[in-house]
């Protein structure tokens, strides 16, 4: 890249443009999964779509490797790049509540806490994953497992549009009457598709009262435990969930364990 060509895509972003040599670069290419340790060339601190369409289309016409950052929780480094360009959605973080039509819209940069902390207080909720700091992105173009999911599905089920820059640097809508393939193509497909600048999610009514439950158990009754997660979850309620596994604990010896929680009373 020349230097002529990196202004001009500076100029055209509201945002920053972050390089190796600027404070705040290394904070900005840290990952959740500290095995990656990727060092880009350009990093995009996108403020809006137009910074998003603007980072693609520089993306594109230079045939530079491109990542896109949400929450940066991808388990194989793909928040990331080496050598490229990274667009950082991080600073789009608003959230909109529909409460009339319970329709949850998320900017690109959302974490699963924002959507949380503003749907909650209406007595809404939808399927998210169990960590707050994960990006909502991510985790829902990727399918969506979560505590809600037996209620009311995976969050891809939820999905009920998107907004998102294709690689010709167009802002599209995919929704069911949209572009209906795209739409299709994202619930699931990951970011394979296109730079997703916005999620719209169906919410559904939520109990206040949560109880949730934690029993770990020793190795030697591990048997127990599986026996225990079977017979409750065969049959169990839907507003009832549970997880069980087994886990090495750090001086050698093992443990199971069931975890869960039950919507209600």
């Amino acid at each position: 890249l020349s230097k002529a060509d990196i202004r001009h895509f500076v100029g055209s972003m509201s945002g920053l443009v972050l390089r190796p040599e600027h404070p705040g670069y290394d904070i900005a290419r840290e990952l959740w999964n500290k095995y990656w340790n990727r060092r880009p060339a350009l990093i995009a601190k996108c403020n809006g779509v137009d910074d998003v369409v603007a980072a693609v289309n520089f993306g594109r016409e230079h045939s530079l490797i491109t990542a896109v950052r949400c929450g940066g929780h991808s388990m194989s480094g793909k928040s990331m790049c080496d050598g490229g360009l990274v667009i950082d959605m991080t600073p789009m973080n608003a959230v909109d509540v529909d409460v009339k039509n319970r329709v949850v819209s998320l900017e690109g940069g959302c974490l699963l806490g924002d959507m949380d902390r503003a749907t909650q207080p209406f007595g809404l909720g939808t399927t998210a994953g169990v960590v707050s700091h994960t990006g909502a992105g991510g985790l829902i173009l990727g399918g969506g497992m979560g505590r809600l999911q037996r209620r009311f599905g995976l969050a891809i089920d939820n999905n009920i549009g998107v907004e998102i820059v294709t690689a010709d640097g167009k802002i599209q809508q995919a929704n069911a009457n949209e572009n209906q393939d795209l739409y299709w193509g994202v619930r699931g497909g990951g970011g394979n598709f296109g730079v997703v600048t916005k999620i719209h999610m169906q919410l559904h009514p939520m109990e206040q009262t949560i109880l949730n439950f934690f029993m770990l158990y020793p190795w030697e009754r591990a048997k127990d435990a599986i026996k225990l997660y079977f017979d409750l979850t065969d049959g169990a309620p839907e507003d009832l969930m549970v997880l069980g596994g087994a886990s090495l604990n750090t001086d050698g010896t093992g443990s199971a364990y069931i975890s869960g929680n039950f919507f209600g009373d």
